[in-house]
């Protein structure tokens, strides 16, 4: 893989695509369906998916694509693809909240090593580059060219006053009872995968997640938080979380800042 071709593709495909959701979350009204799975799907993640999908594939045509409003996608196994959440956070896009991202990663040997998450709403950009490093892109954005960018690192956090940051729309009291464990100065809610880009930038340092995930859901993120610094470990072992999974499901895990002081689950 090239990874200056990568993450040049990766970071152009995530603006269109951040165009395409941008049009529909602004306009009067727009359509909400509900999958299988009972999760509910836009016209937005539609179409922003097509477009990822087909801008990958032209450039990357021998890398193994796994998307999430692709079923098809789902029943291939490897341990190096492509990995794509079109929309994450489609709760937060139907009510409008803002905290909706463009997620796209590439998985190397069950890692993620590279990764952009794009919230448009937000006008908040992160990748890795080239090297792996993450940095943040400060806008407003161009396409064909990278503006200013933030060299971003985990915080050095104070275990007596931690820095908790936890999921908006499925918080619950599974996640609060662990939270509890910790010392916490100062909590804050974000959808999507957001979170990890806030342990990335030293703005929270602990993200843990009691509850159901899908790679595609974090798979972004979790790039952006490793080329920063950050870790990403299984709830039950700590031991580092893994892609390629059966079925692209996680476990539940634990993002932070690797000077936070783990506490093992109950």
């Amino acid at each position: 893989m090239n990874y200056e071709t990568l993450a040049i593709v990766m970071r152009r495909l995530a603006l269109e695509a951040g165009d395409v959701i941008m049009e529909i979350y602004n306009s009067d009204d727009f359509d909400v369906k509900v999958k299988s799975d009972s999760s509910p799907v836009t016209e937005a993640d539609e179409a922003a998916d097509a477009l990822i999908s087909a801008g990958l594939k032209a450039e990357f045509p021998d890398t193994l694509l796994v998307t999430e409003e692709q079923a098809s996608t789902h029943d291939q196994q490897a341990q190096t693809f492509l990995i794509v959440d079109p929309l994450d956070g489609t709760k937060e896009f139907i009510n409008r909240r803002g905290d909706f991202t463009v997620n796209i990663a590439f998985v190397e040997n069950g890692t993620p090593t590279r990764g952009v998450v794009y919230a448009p709403a937000k006008n908040r950009m992160f990748f890795t580059q080239a090297d792996g490093t993450s940095v943040e892109e400060l806008g407003p954005f161009e396409k064909d060219k990278i503006g200013v960018l933030h060299d971003i690192q985990v915080s050095n956090p104070d275990n007596s006053a931690l820095l908790v940051v936890a999921s908006k729309s499925h918080r619950d009291q599974a996640t609060d009872d662990y939270i509890n464990k910790y010392a916490v100065k100062d909590m804050k809610s974000a959808g999507s995968s957001l979170k990890f880009c806030l342990i990335a930038t030293g703005e929270a340092d602990i993200y843990p997640r009691v509850g159901r995930t899908m790679e595609w859901d974090t798979a972004a993120g979790h790039a952006v938080l490793h080329g920063a610094g950050g870790k990403v470990v299984r709830f039950d072992d700590h031991t580092p979380l893994t892609y390629g999974k059966d079925g692209y499901a996680n476990p539940f895990f634990i993002a932070y800042s690797p000077e936070v002081c783990l506490k093992q689950p109950t």
